[in-house]
């Protein structure tokens, strides 16, 4: 599904609509329910110019849920390119009726009916302008339909029909009641007079149009979820993509729809709020305003503190990064309240390095230390080689300040070991260049260290002078 959503994507369909149609096909044999797979096929035959094949796919996406919303638009899609626009506008009108926000389905209606006007050419009658009260006409309609529910005895029927009766009991050559081909007919044409009756003047479509497309996002979208999982997907990427301050306006428009909606409207507006606060804070660290960061931060802490553990956690990471970026030390240090809410290897082994840092900087090289070697274990149990470099040349700087300087050697050792399993040419390249810095930084420490360490000991205080 990937592969094939990256070629169409790239707008590859016609140079490789074999590698994209088989993507989209194997993606089937996998699992051949999958409506979503139904629906890039589909997209995928039109690009192609086979309709035929379009239509089938994107009726098969709608087999299991005739509310698909994909897929009614394909199907509507593929109607139209087969140049069945009355029946592509019943599929858009549907489509639109179910998801009112989505432009492709207001598109859609003007395209397919401007299609019919320009096939029948300009109509001769006038659209009348219904005002007033008009109740009455529904009242008569109401009561037309309980007429025509009231049963008749079957021998009055057959003497109003005659021969016709007889007709209508009737079958077609494939099977189907004459009856229920004939009522399929009526309903047809009562849905199309609906339509046409609802419709509005093109020039009128085409002003509304023009106004949709100056909202970048809608005020009162149908369904909140969809919404705003879409929202913060969208605003996600554009901060991976480097565009932090596109991130920053999505999440701010975001917000203040959010903040327009009751509690009932959104029953978990307090946890989408602290997500855009975090979407916010990240946003400006990558701009390097940490100030502003900061603050959206703890606000996003102040939503977390009702009974949201996940979100605090994250709240509480991105506060101590800012705080150690500016150099607050101490304040960073409060990354300790996480350590709780700490679930995987990775992320423990992670925090307690950031903690002894920070308490290495503060001078505090006992508590640097104990971290180092918490970071240490947790690195050893999930087996991850870059945080177990990591972790132990925390210790080893802890243990060279503390003047433990065996202890010191034997992390730095297993240091540069797993270095030399990770092929680490930069490693390499430092150690071959390491000048007699032991003499002039720690005079005495040659002395105290076997030989067979020194060399090891010159290296890694020569990567402690470093960042």
């Amino acid at each position: 599904m990937a592969d094939g959503d990256w070629l169409y994507t790239k707008g590859e369909v016609t140079a490789c609509g074999k590698k994209l149609f088989l993507c989209l096909s194997k993606a089937l044999t996998l699992k051949p329910d999958d409506k979503t797979c139904f629906v890039g096929r589909a997209k995928c035959y039109l690009k192609m110019g086979q309709s035929d094949n379009a239509l089938k796919d994107a009726e098969a996406s709608l087999k299991e849920d005739k509310s698909f919303f994909e897929g009614l638009y394909q199907k509507a899609e593929a109607l139209y390119y087969m140049g069945e626009f009355e029946f592509a506008l019943v599929f858009y009108h549907r489509g639109q009726k179910l998801r009112p926000q989505i432009q492709e389905f207001r598109l859609g209606i003007q395209k397919a009916q401007e299609a019919i006007e320009n096939s029948v050419g300009n109509p001769s009658f006038v659209k009348l302008e219904i005002k007033g009260d008009l109740s009455f006409l529904q009242k008569d309609e109401e009561k037309k339909q309980q007429t025509l529910k009231t049963p008749k005895s079957e021998k009055t029927t057959k003497q109003l029909l005659g021969e016709f009766y007889n007709l209508v009991k009737g079958k077609t050559k494939g099977g189907e009641r004459l009856q229920d081909v004939i009522q399929g007919c009526l309903t047809y044409l009562d849905t199309c007079t609906e339509f046409w009756n609802q419709e509005k003047p093109i020039s009128a479509q085409e002003k509304e149009r023009k106004l949709m497309q100056q909202k970048p996002l809608p005020s009162t979208p149908s369904d909140p979820a969809h919404f705003l999982l879409k929202s913060l997907d969208d605003i996600d990427a554009e901060l991976t993509s480097g565009n932090a301050e596109g991130s920053l306006k999505k999440a701010e428009d975001v917000m203040k729809i959010v903040q327009g909606w009751s509690e009932k409207e959104v029953p978990n507006k307090k946890e989408v709020l602290g997500s855009l606060h975090s979407c916010i804070g990240n946003a400006f660290i990558d701009l390097g305003d940490l100030g502003k960061a900061l603050d959206h931060h703890q606000k996003d802490l102040e939503f977390a503190k009702h009974k949201l553990p996940d979100a605090m956690s994250r709240a509480l990471d991105n506060i101590g990064r800012v705080y150690a970026q500016i150099g607050q030390f101490s304040q960073a240090i409060d990354w300790e309240k996480k350590i709780p809410l700490v679930r995987g290897g990775l992320e423990k082994t992670w925090l307690f390095h950031e903690i002894g840092w920070c308490y290495l900087e503060l001078n505090r090289h006992e508590e640097a230390r104990d971290c180092g070697v918490r970071s240490v274990a947790a690195a050893d149990e999930i087996a991850d080689e870059k945080w177990q470099i990591n972790a132990n040349v925390l210790v080893a700087q802890s243990e060279l300040k503390l003047g433990n300087f065996e202890s010191c050697v034997s992390h730095f050792e297993r240091a540069l070991t797993l270095a030399q399993l990770q092929e680490d040419d930069s490693a390499m390249n430092v150690i071959q260049k390491v000048p007699s810095l032991l003499s002039y930084s720690f005079p005495f420490a040659i002395f105290i260290v076997p030989f067979k360490f020194n060399f090891l000991l010159l290296t890694f205080i020569f990567l402690l002078s470093g960042p």
